[in-house]
């Protein structure tokens, strides 16, 4: 499965745990309005470091925030393994 696959597919499992209307979900929707409170999106981060085996948050110091879902998913295909 890829990356991408596994971010979309994670964002939508948390948003349903969470009771959450997702914003239309592609590459261009801002993180912000996909509906996902903080906890949600560090229960997202969690799993994603579980399903793909690495936190680019950790990573680095020197790490920018997504601000998209498509820069959500580059930051993890980029993340050293």
């Amino acid at each position: 499965m890829s990356t991408r696959s596994v971010v979309f597919e994670e964002i939508q499992t948390v948003a349903a745990e969470q009771k959450k209307v997702l914003a239309l979900l592609d590459d261009a929707a801002p993180l912000l309005t996909l509906g996902l409170d903080s906890l949600g999106f560090a229960i997202l981060v969690a799993r994603l470091e579980e399903k793909l085996g690495r936190d680019p948050f950790s990573a680095s110091d020197e790490v920018e925030f997504p601000v998209t879902v498509g820069d959500l998913v580059r930051l993890y295909e980029h993340a050293d393994v």
